[in-house]
């Protein structure tokens, strides 16, 4: 059942906005420097095993597995600390949002100072972790229950964008939610990959200081859940 969210409603959806836009960051720079695999979207690396049985596709099924695991272990992680304190919801956001702040940080120094690596066996452990860090988002941002912001898949963001629209046969309304969330996650991808080419350390940076003003957004409130989250749900 989604959890009220201890923001406003426009306050909550500009903030799961900010982290589909670090969505788009943070592949870009696992897609474009660490090599074609993906922490964020495990859809993609989930076909991308699949596509790894082609020799010359370029693609790792050992880097794909290994984002997959460490997405299932983030989201484990995020379900506890959800199940745990949701009664607390905004110490519950602080957590979460500042853990994934937390971990996408350290790995951004680590690779600043280069103790880890984007090519060779080593890049699976930043792997990992930046996969670790978006299990818990995704995690997070799932049992908030936010309509139509994921923050991660836009399959059905843009499914709904047409089959619900008034050319669909659907009850049209406003589709400003989905189509910002497609916005924020093309946005995201497009300055990640202009940012990368100069330093992919600087964009995980970048991504863990959003995370954290997300976090502090929400910590900043008392545990008094608020509706406003729910009122406008499209």
């Amino acid at each position: 059942m989604p959890v009220p969210s201890p923001l406003g409603s426009r306050a909550t959806v500009a903030a799961l906005l900010a982290l589909t836009f670090v969505t788009g960051l943070i592949d870009a720079v696992s897609y474009l420097r660490v090599g074609r695999v993906f922490v964020a979207n495990m859809t993609g690396n989930v076909v991308f095993i699949g596509f790894s049985l082609d020799p010359a596709s370029g693609l790792s099924a050992v880097a794909s597995t290994v984002a997959i695991a460490g997405f299932v272990l983030g989201a484990l992680l995020g379900g506890r600390i959800a199940h745990r304190l949701e009664s607390r919801t905004a110490h519950w956001l602080l957590i979460a949002f500042g853990l994934e702040a937390a971990l996408t940080g350290l790995v951004a120094v680590l690779v600043a100072v280069g103790l880890l690596p984007f090519e060779g066996p080593g890049r699976h452990v930043t792997v990992v972790l930046l996969a670790i860090a978006m299990g818990v988002q995704n995690a997070t941002v799932r049992h908030l229950g936010v309509p139509d912001l994921t923050t991660t898949v836009l399959t059905l963001t843009m499914t709904g964008l047409s089959a619900d629209s008034a050319l669909g046969g659907g009850p049209g309304g406003r589709p400003h939610r989905r189509l910002a969330a497609i916005l924020a996650m093309l946005a995201g991808a497009g300055l990640g990959a202009l940012l990368a080419q100069h330093s992919a350390a600087a964009v995980l940076g970048l991504c863990a200081v959003l995370v954290a003003v997300v976090a502090g957004a929400f910590g900043s409130r008392s545990a008094r859940p608020e509706v406003g989250a729910e009122t406008d749900r499209h």
